[in-house]
């Protein structure tokens, strides 16, 4: 059988794990993570680098391998039943994702899936409650990389379970956010704005005219819940 590549926790296991949502249209909804290894973009802000970042983390010691029935019988262990398959980006292993997602959706479980936007869903489309979709805007430093590919954004700007999630840093990113609304015909208000930041200091900082901005624009605010709760930590 095919396996998933997932993150490891500290201790080493897989980073499965039960919190709430912290981030989006779903934030505080009790929820069991999966987090899955490899992405495609290299975000300079990437709270999550240990995915991919072999230049600063020792990939062997960062990743393990699990099939699908692996996953299943850990995520069923855990009491929340609304699954975030998260990463890296999960839609590089989407045809590993398939068996996993069916099971879930057969057992009666809600699934979010966490991507950006660069790849097509594809066979996973029907199996997916929420496409929590982070486009990613010119201040991510993807340079010399596709973080934007037309095909995929118009998907999933034709499913209307899908949300388009912008992390912001300054008030000139918006004229990004804008743009690829108007282009792909976006409504506002499935548009989330979030501030970037890994510490309550730096959310602090950006939240109140953002939030501002976002009641004036018909667009969603989002802060990002355990950053608020935990601080920037694994598992949570």
């Amino acid at each position: 059988m095919d396996r998933l590549l997932l993150s490891r926790m500290p201790s080493g296991e897989p980073e499965i794990f039960a919190s709430v949502q912290g981030e989006g249209v779903s934030m505080g909804l009790p929820s069991t993570f999966v987090r899955l290894a490899i992405c495609n973009l290299r975000c300079s802000w990437c709270d999550t680098a240990y995915t991919w970042d072999w230049s600063r983390y020792d990939r062997a010691q960062q990743i393990t391998e699990r099939t699908p029935d692996d996953v299943l019988a850990a995520l069923t262990a855990l009491p929340p039943t609304n699954v975030v398959i998260t990463g890296g980006e999960p839609l590089i292993q989407r045809r590993m994702l398939l068996p996993l997602v069916v099971k879930l959706t057969e057992a009666g479980y809600r699934i979010e899936v966490e991507t950006n936007g660069t790849i097509v869903p594809g066979e996973l489309e029907p199996f997916v409650d929420q496409w929590n979709v982070s486009p990613k805007l010119s201040h991510s430093g993807n340079e010399g990389l596709r973080r934007l590919n037309p095909a995929s954004l118009a998907t999933f700007a034709t499913c209307d379970n899908a949300y388009f999630k912008f992390v912001v840093q300054h008030e000139a990113d918006i004229e990004e956010v804008e743009a690829l609304r108007e282009e792909y015909s976006i409504r506002p208000a499935r548009i989330v704005l979030m501030p970037e930041g890994r510490s309550a200091a730096e959310l602090g900082e950006r939240s109140p005219w953002l939030a501002e901005l976002c009641t004036q624009r018909g667009y969603r605010f989002s802060t990002r819940l355990h950053i608020l709760i935990w601080g920037d930590k694994r598992g949570v």
